[in-house]
């Protein structure tokens, strides 16, 4: 069985629709619901840096999916059977971080992609799924045609704040610095060669509409805590106005 439809993350990238994700970092389910509500194609569940557990994105998936939203999960590093049961869950992409070699890549493909490009066992849901693998170290950039190039790789995803850090030698973390918006360039064209998908997170959203117009085509927005934040400022401003 598969629940992929005409509007599909992996069939709206393949027709070269430039989709935007919300990002949610807090482990709350409604809160991921109410993000897709609002009308974000999709909405990504960080459970690398975030506080979602197993149970929690069980929920979380179920709830963007009603919300009419693609669930996207953001695995621990290295955690590739993660991939696997987020994909059974019902999230139609997956997000891995620190994919620095080509290796890590295929790991990361077997467990994400039935056979014969993958070694993933049947499971209920999503036939059709989206791989990023995310750009963030001086490794994965010297291996960055090749991680492109891996069959089961769909995407590569440019991490800045990761990336920032490498390129200074862990001098600063900027992710908009210099350093960091050249190399975007270079990943995008490895993507492009490849006949890949380009993605990127981006603090903001007009650090999203800028890179949109230079071929980033999946383009995860801001935070879950962002937008809480900005919307109690946006009040408490105007009460003291």
């Amino acid at each position: 069985m598969t629940t992929a439809t005409a509007f599909s993350l992996a069939r709206r990238l393949r027709a070269g629709e430039t989709v935007h994700s919300g990002w949610c970092g807090l482990s709350s389910p409604i809160v991921a619901e109410l993000v897709g509500r609002e009308g974000f194609p999709a909405v990504t569940l960080d459970g690398q840096h975030g506080l979602w557990d197993t149970a929690s994105i069980v929920s979380g998936v179920a709830q963007v999916r009603q919300s009419g939203a693609a669930a996207i999960v953001r695995i621990p590093v290295g955690e590739f059977a993660a991939a696997s049961r987020a994909l059974d869950f019902g999230a139609e992409g997956i997000i891995a971080p620190m994919i620095n070699t080509p290796a890590d890549a295929r790991a990361y493909v077997s467990f994400a992609k039935f056979p014969p490009i993958g070694e993933r066992s049947w499971g209920p849901h999503n036939e059709l799924t989206v791989t990023f693998a995310m750009i963030e170290t001086r490794t994965a950039l010297d291996n960055v045609e090749a991680i492109a190039a891996t069959p089961g790789i769909d995407a590569l995803f440019l991490g800045p704040a990761d990336l920032s850090i490498a390129l200074s030698n862990g001098a600063n973390v900027d992710p908009m610095s210099g350093e960091v918006d050249r190399e975007l360039d270079r990943i995008t064209a490895a993507a492009t060669k490849a006949g890949k998908v380009m993605g990127a997170y981006c603090h903001s959203a007009e650090r999203a509409v800028a890179l949109a117009k230079r071929g980033v085509r999946f383009l995860a927005v801001g935070s879950d805590m962002g937008f809480l934040r900005a919307g109690a400022a946006a009040a408490l401003k105007a009460l003291k106005s």
